[in-house]
């Protein structure tokens, strides 16, 4: 009896022991659980932050250099800057979008330096979903240049240059709330019958007035970018905008991105402003692209003509992003998305 006893006891720890070493390991519940084999299994801790981000950035170099060059020629060297990143937030029914494009660049001839490109737009959204393609949003865009801007034509015998723009001078803050609608990952339109706008001028010296004969000289009386003389900043309460985002992908090597904004006060809707910005690249290597740029303006309290300015470039980019579509979601089995 006690050797039956003892063969049953031996026999169960033994059994016991086999069972413990081919059970599953057990990981901690806050990690997702990938099992490669019914022995092995990796612990990858899940991306929890809820963050999606995405950075690009290029430099752009050109030179020309001519000596006793019969056909002439100028000398000349162009540089320029690119940066547009994207941080995206999104938990449950909650969003909150952020986007920066920045680009500088000047251009150098027969000694002479003048800037080529300059631009600082900042825009954040935070939004709340109230239908499948609808959210609530309160957004607000930041816009202004990085350095000195001038005119160079039509101005006094006596002059080369007239300073017209600088560092926010102006800068303007648009705080917007409304409605959104987003059928899809790569477009968005958002209307905003509440939209106050405040223009700020830092310089006082970018203040000019044209004369009779069509020349340009600085004048301090003057009202600059909608401010009027002796003041550094305006306010427009009551507006309404309209804003079209679009980042879509064309094709695997080909990117674009393109913005509309529609702003224009309750009290003279007659006077509207509107504001295209476009960004296309072509990727021809990991590290060297092609980017056409243009911006579109049309803003009476800038000028009454439109305003123009287009860029293409050719250089060195780099990029990386974290975003995925919906279309296809980060299992348990795959790896996570790279971070930075």
């Amino acid at each position: 009896m006690k050797t039956s006893a003892l063969t049953v006891l031996i026999s169960w720890a033994c059994l016991s022991h086999t069972l413990a070493q081919d059970a599953p390991k057990t990981v901690p519940s806050d990690s997702v659980r990938v099992t490669t084999n019914f022995k092995d299994i990796v612990a990858v801790k899940p991306d929890t932050s809820y963050w999606q981000r995405s950075f690009s950035g290029g430099v752009n170099f050109n030179q020309a250099s001519f000596s006793n060059w019969s056909g002439g020629g100028v000398n000349s060297i162009a540089i320029g800057g690119v940066i547009a990143a994207r941080a995206l937030y999104e938990k449950g029914k909650t969003s909150w979008d952020n986007t920066a494009d920045m680009q500088l660049g000047y251009v150098t001839q027969l000694g002479n330096t003048r800037k080529a490109a300059d631009q600082i737009m900042i825009i954040s959204v935070v939004g709340h979903k109230i239908a499948p393609k609808w959210d609530l949003f309160v957004s607000g865009t930041f816009n202004t240049f990085f350095a000195p801007g001038y005119r160079y034509d039509q101005l006094p015998a006596d002059q080369t240059r007239l300073k017209v723009s600088n560092f926010f001078a102006p800068a303007q803050i648009t705080i917007a709330a409304g409605l959104a609608y987003k059928p899809n990952d790569w477009f968005a339109l958002r209307m905003s019958p509440i939209a106050p706008r405040f223009t700020f001028l830092a310089d006082q010296s970018v203040r000019v007035r044209q004369l009779a004969d069509g020349t340009y000289i600085p004048d301090a009386t003057q009202t600059a970018y909608g401010v009027a003389p002796g003041k550094s900043s305006r306010t427009e309460w009551l507006a309404f905008q309209l804003q079209a985002a679009l980042n879509k992908n064309i094709s695997q090597n080909v990117s674009l991105n393109a913005r509309y904004q529609l702003f224009t006060q309750y009290a003279s809707l007659d006077n509207i402003n509107h504001r295209l910005d476009l960004i296309m690249t072509a990727k021809a290597s990991r590290y060297l692209s092609t980017t056409f740029g243009l911006i579109l303006l049309y803003n009476k309290d800038f000028s009454s003509s439109l305003q123009v300015q287009q860029t293409l470039a050719i250089g060195l980019s780099y990029n990386i992003s974290s975003f995925r579509t919906k279309k296809d979601p980060v299992k348990a089995t795959d790896p996570l998305p790279g971070r930075f």
